[in-house]
């Protein structure tokens, strides 16, 4: 009877599992069936899941683009961002957080403190400010102002490897030093192999966040040819391409491939690197 039980609230766990995870996934089903809709049927028949037919064309039709500009461009123009703006935050945000977990110097609680507060502040606050800079500096309609101010940290990476790192024994310093080792021949050598999952975990959510990001490339992107590709689908919906909804639906699921198999090659380092960084060694 016990068995039996047993086996019926594993059955019951399952299904409200299952029809959750359907729940949550429906409106990327729903996305990914509409784009191989026609066009005149993907309002009509909004609440079917199985098309009247498969319209391939639709991929065709989205990727060539606008202004002359196909979605290859669009596409090389978010990996350039995503990966010059990853390395520059990953990379940096490491070295603060290595300063700040094990490096002793006048100030570094004020400075951590003033790390933690960023993290606090929306970051439309700054939009403003921040652009006037850029203008100044003449970098609007260029990839500078989505690149460059990542390679000075991230407040959120810098707090993951920080707790990381201070998960790490004190010993292997001390042993470092008594070889020889300068303090960047620590975090180099010693610090920076140890602590790979929380690199791995930052560098997936830079990629994530980077690559959905609108709002920054919508204000200092001015040429379409510069555009990302979280930016060219905004053109779907200006002037003639409003009609054309089986492409900008084609092409948004196109857009979640790479984040997808992003997450799927590396989820283990996400959780590994999330949970280990809630301990203090």
């Amino acid at each position: 009877m016990q068995i039996a039980m047993r086996g019926w609230k594993v059955y019951v766990y399952h299904l409200l599992v299952g029809g959750l995870a359907f729940l949550m996934l429906y409106p990327i089903i729903w996305l990914a069936v509409s784009s191989l809709k026609p066009n005149d049927e993907i309002f009509s028949t909004a609440y079917s899941l199985i098309p009247s037919k498969l319209e391939f064309g639709n991929y065709a039709s989205g990727w060539k683009g606008f202004a002359g500009n196909t979605f290859t461009t669009f596409f090389k123009n978010s990996f350039i961002i995503v990966i010059g703006a990853t390395i520059g935050a990953v990379a940096s945000s490491a070295l603060v957080a290595y300063a700040l977990a094990r490096v002793p110097f006048a100030g570094r609680g004020f400075w951590f403190g003033c790390v933690m507060l960023t993290m606090m502040l929306p970051q439309d606050v700054t939009v403003i400010s921040q652009y006037v800079i850029f203008s100044k500096l003449h970098w609007l309609s260029s990839y500078k102002p989505l690149i460059v101010p990542s390679f000075f940290g991230v407040p959120f990476f810098i707090f993951l490897m920080m707790q990381f790192i201070r998960t790490l024994p004190a010993d292997l310093d001390e042993a470092a030093k008594m070889d020889g080792c300068t303090k960047y021949g620590i975090f180099f050598r010693i610090v920076l192999p140890l602590i790979v999952p929380a690199l791995v975990t930052s560098t997936i959510f830079s990629f994530y966040w980077t690559w959905d990001d609108f709002l920054h490339p919508l204000l200092y992107m001015n040429k379409p040819s510069l555009y990302p590709v979280s930016l060219a689908l905004k053109l779907f919906l200006d002037g003639d391409s409003l009609n054309n909804w089986g492409g900008m639906f084609a092409m948004t699921t196109l857009s979640l491939v790479p984040i997808v198999l992003v997450f799927f090659l590396f989820q283990k380092y996400i959780v590994e690197g999330i949970s280990t960084s809630g301990l203090k060694g």
